[in-house]
């Protein structure tokens, strides 16, 4: 079906240098990278080269100053190979947007050329032990000392959390309130704890983060003092939608490799894509992924346009993760045992399909802001 998204030759130009980048610079290492449950930087290194780091970024700061479908390019052609560890639309879509909305002149000059070239990679760290989703409870302070304040608390699930020379990090006030700070790599009292082992994302590193009476000058906060709060919910939308984004182009690329499993493997003295029931599930998961896609794209013009989307990314989030969830599911089932062999990339789609419900907003979370949009 043809996009209702209109791709320039310009995108398209760029679409297909980003897919010869993750077919030949990702996807061949993936294996490696997941034995050593971390990508190398030389790959961010890579990337920025290839002008795949902040393309929406302003010229003057580094970036090419784009349009966001070229940010959506490269979440899908990432998607598309399979790629899970080498998380750049973290970096590019979910948290430079931060420096680029609320970071002053200064800062904006100091930090985002590095992340244009991959020098300096990201990360964001929210969730704390005890908050999990829940913002307000969170419990690293930050105490006003004049010139700058002293930090103290941990943080969880920390994405790119050993591999990211800033990570922009929520803090308490006394009076309550939240502010963003970017703690820097070398800070003392800054410290990283382990890397994370997940049931899936292996290549992705995820880590715990440590924060033992941090000074961080006030240059270091992002916008004004207490409103990071207000910060986060404004950044949250973009998050969501391109997790759908994401999960619509790794469901296609679950079809893909099922779609070329069930066309060769017999059963029974048949072609196991020739019974019914393949041909039927794989008809109804066909019909559904188009849906999706349909609707990510609409959200995406919506968002482009500057509108509210809070709602319909939550939409689109919940449905074409659970989406992806399920098809992935019902697509290892067609592998039969060999599905459940960690060297067929279904059984690995299977465990790393099962966060996308997770992160960013738990499904009940989606369906929470939904209903309230519904006046209940």
């Amino acid at each position: 079906m043809e996009r209702i998204i209109e791709f320039t030759e310009e995108h398209n130009q760029f679409r297909e240098m980003t897919r010869k980048f993750f077919e030949t610079e990702v996807a061949p290492h993936h294996e490696e990278w997941e034995k050593a449950h971390i990508v190398p930087k030389a790959v961010w290194r890579k990337a920025g080269e290839n002008g795949l780091l902040c393309p929406d970024i302003p010229e003057e700061y580094g970036g090419s100053g784009a349009d966001f479908l070229y940010n959506i390019i490269i979440i899908e052609e990432s998607s598309r190979v399979g790629n899970s560890g080498f998380f750049i639309s973290l970096h590019n879509d979910v948290i430079a947007p931060y420096i680029a909305t609320y970071a002053n002149e200064e800062q904006k000059k100091r930090w985002l050329p590095k992340c244009c070239t991959g020098e300096s990679i990201l990360a964001i760290a929210m969730t704390e032990p005890g908050a999990g989703s829940d913002l307000k409870s969170l419990r690293t302070q930050a105490v006003d000392k004049g010139d700058h304040l002293v930090i103290n608390g941990s943080k969880t699930f920390i994405s790119n959390g050993q591999l990211a020379d800033l990570i922009i990090t929520a803090v308490k006030h006394d009076n309550g309130t939240i502010s963003l700070v970017m703690i820097e790599e070398g800070m003392k009292g800054f410290e990283r704890g382990r890397n994370l082992d997940k049931i899936g994302l292996k290549a992705q590193d995820t880590s715990e983060l440590y924060f033992h009476d941090v000074i961080v000058p006030k240059e270091n906060v992002i916008g004004k003092m207490g409103q990071g709060f207000r910060y986060l919910m404004q950044k949250l939308a973009q998050e969501r939608l391109v997790l759908a984004v994401a999960a619509v182009d790794a469901t296609r690329h679950v079809h893909k490799i099922t779609l070329q499993y069930i066309k060769e493997r017999h059963a029974f003295g048949k072609k196991i894509g020739s019974f019914q029931n393949t041909k039927f599930k794989m008809a109804e998961m066909a019909t559904e992924l188009e849906m999706a896609q349909v609707f990510c794209d609409q959200a995406i013009r919506l968002h482009m346009k500057g509108e509210n989307i809070t709602v319909e990314a939550s939409m689109a989030k919940w449905y074409a993760t659970e989406m992806q969830k399920r098809h992935t599911d019902e697509c290892l089932q067609f592998f039969g045992g060999y599905g459940y062999m960690m060297e067929y990339p279904i059984a690995r789609a299977y465990l790393d399909a099962r966060i996308q419900t997770i992160y960013a907003g738990t499904t009940e979370i989606m369906k929470e802001i939904i209903g309230r949009s519904l006046g209940l």
